[in-house]
């Protein structure tokens, strides 16, 4: 059976909980996708309410709150998003990395949808020009992310139902 074909029209965004956790570091950037997100889930038919926006320290944090949220069993999925810069010492490709490969053991070992957008530029400096950048980008990766957020939980559904 072809889950697109499946029945959708008992599905309800309205009663579905989400949480989008988000790094501090880079807030002003970083809240662009928080409220991207937020706005185009709401056109989705979501329900403002049950978005829970939820501030950590930084991008290491969020597999941890991500997995705890998940184990709730009160969310249907989990975003994330933050922006990890070159500080001069070459963390910022192994933070990425590592938040990217845990968050998608999250999902595996809970079976709830954990969708990303932590961004890794390989060219950052703390001048208007890429910020003015990035905000713009942050506020596309937010729509990015409902949308894979809209399509995990429908197909998360889907594939439930058939198991």
């Amino acid at each position: 059976m072809n889950q697109s074909s499946t029945n959708q029209h008992d599905f309800n965004p309205a009663n579905k909980r989400i949480a989008i956790l988000h790094a501090a570091w880079h807030e002003d950037i970083v809240m662009n996708c928080v409220n991207a997100f937020t706005e185009e889930l709401s056109a989705r038919g979501y329900t403002k309410d049950l978005i829970d926006l939820i501030s950590v320290p930084g991008a290491y944090e969020i597999p941890l709150q991500a997995k705890l949220l998940a184990k709730s069993g009160q969310y249907a999925a989990i975003a994330g998003t933050a922006l990890v810069v070159d500080g001069g010492i070459y963390r910022h490709d192994f933070v990425a990395q590592t938040v990217c490969s845990a968050l998608m053991q999250v999902q595996l070992e809970t079976e709830i949808p954990v969708v990303t957008a932590v961004l890794t530029p390989h060219n950052f400096h703390e001048h208007d020009e890429h910020k003015n950048y990035f905000s713009r980008h942050f506020v596309k990766k937010g729509a990015e992310l409902a949308n894979a957020c809209d399509q995990a939980i429908r197909l998360t559904k889907s594939a439930k139902k058939l198991a």
